[in-house]
């Protein structure tokens, strides 16, 4: 991609705008990096963009910001729909995102993972995975890590593992991956694209561009993800944990089995991972599938698989308290993310729950706590909704307690009310934000009060 001379607008501060900004400005862009909040409100350091040439503009954003300019970048986090993006597209000025550019920079081969629930740990373990191929492989994206860097970093002769959020994709027009994984779609981040259908329609971006030498790896459990290989472009690679396929990815007589080409491959026993839950059988599949698709040998796919560990954040074991496992699953942010996390242990269950609500339908979730739950503590914004929901499917209010906004109650009332054989799992089914900046923090301030517990 080429930069030289060429005057760019940077979108949203944040991981992904930061990085591409400065990538931008050494590659001989003039680059203007903008946000609609004031830079107090801001938790970023931005001298090394200053330091860097790049000029910063915060507050009200203007559509003067757009004379001259060649080139829109989207920070994961702009929605297209802003007055600026749309002033940019009557203007004819081309618009695009940090992904996208990333593609553009990238030498080598991406592998890109997408989904409502499970996106992380599949990435996480799919980087491990390639790495045993090539060391220098790149693993970034909605994961944490500017994918723009990742690219660059990995160079040629490696490969490129992605994480890409429907955000992500919302400006992205030309991306490519090699391999693409779609592990599920569920509802969520509605408000932002104003349906399930146009959310899914950010999930299918991720294989539009793609031609019959590339790969899509698709969850045969899901409909909806099932249905999209009838507009595939490329080599359809099923995976399943239900169904035992004739190709692809799935669970025979609890191995983890690959299928293709007529050649059949045992990778690990279900039993040997060591990540909990049905859910993450799948993930484990759809890793191991998309793997296989970029030239991973099938020892190292088992041997990877079985000493690949909990990620944080999604059904980390914490501590053992008096007997009582403790459990952080904070990246359950929406219902059916907790739901998985639910079905992954036999019952006996202390769930906080709650946070910043999504308002989507709770009555699969109520009644799965109902079976699975026997004291429900709620937090944050949620409450009210959560308790009148499981008091409609029948759970008992004297077993639903409420901690307001404070996790130090929520765990003090978790600790006193459980005992042997009880598990406690923070599963909150909602956002963080009422709260905390992110899930990332609500999990860890949980921990650390786990922690304590055993001061």
């Amino acid at each position: 991609m080429d930069f030289m001379n060429k005057k760019v607008l940077v979108i949203g501060v944040g991981i992904s705008g930061n990085a591409v900004a400065k990538i931008a400005k050494q590659m001989g862009a003039e680059v203007t990096l903008s946000d609609s909040k004031a830079e107090a409100d801001l938790k970023y350091d931005l001298q090394d963009l200053r330091d860097a040439g790049v000029k910063l503009v915060f507050g009200k954003q203007e559509n003067d910001l757009l004379d001259g300019v060649d080139l829109v970048i989207l920070s994961p986090a702009v929605p297209v729909r802003i007055p600026l993006v749309q002033e940019a597209y009557k203007r004819n000025i081309k618009v695009t995102s940090e992904v996208e550019v990333a593609y553009k920079l990238a030498k080598s081969p991406i592998l890109a993972v997408t989904g409502t629930n499970g996106k992380t740990t599949t990435v996480t373990l799919l980087g491990q995975l390639m790495r045993t191929r090539y060391p220098n492989a790149g693993v970034g994206g909605n994961i944490g890590m500017p994918l723009c860097e990742e690219a660059l970093k990995a160079g040629e002769d490696s490969c490129v593992v992605a994480e890409i959020s429907s955000y992500q994709m919302e400006a992205s027009q030309e991306f490519n991956p090699h391999v693409a994984v779609i592990l599920n779609v569920t509802p969520d981040h509605v408000v932002r694209h104003g349906s399930l259908e146009v959310y899914q329609q950010m999930k299918e971006k991720m294989f539009a561009n793609q031609t019959a030498e590339d790969y899509l790896v698709l969850n045969y459990d899901d409909p909806k993800t099932r249905g999209m290989a009838a507009r595939a472009k490329g080599q359809v690679f099923f995976f399943s944990r239900k169904e035992t396929l004739e190709e692809g990815a799935f669970l025979s007589d609890g191995w983890l089995t690959i299928s293709w080409q007529g050649q059949v491959c045992k990778l690990c026993k279900a039993d040997e991972l060591k990540i909990k839950g049905g859910h993450n059988i799948e993930n484990a599949l759809a890793a191991a599938a998309a793997a296989f698709l970029g030239g991973v040998r099938i020892p190292k796919i088992g041997e990877t698989l079985k000493a690949f560990e909990p990620v944080e954040h999604r059904i980390e074991p914490v501590a053992t308290v008096n007997g009582v496992p403790y459990y952080n699953d904070s990246k359950a942010t929406n219902t059916d993310s907790a739901i998985k996390a639910l079905e992954s242990f036999d019952g006996h269950l202390i769930l906080i729950a709650g946070g910043d609500d999504k308002h989507t339908d709770l009555t699969e979730f109520m009644n799965l706590v109902k079976e699975k739950v026997d004291e429900l503590i709620l937090v944050g914004d949620a409450t009210a909704r959560f308790k009148e929901a499981a008091l409609a499917q029948g759970y008992a209010a004297e077993h639903i307690h409420e901690a307001g906004y404070s996790m130090d109650k929520a765990v003090e009332i978790a600790h006193n009310v459980s005992g042997i054989p009880q598990t406690v799992l923070l599963s909150p089914a909602c956002a963080s934000f009422d709260m905390y900046t992110g899930f990332e923090e609500r999990g860890r301030d949980f921990k650390r009060l786990v922690k304590d517990l055993l001061k």
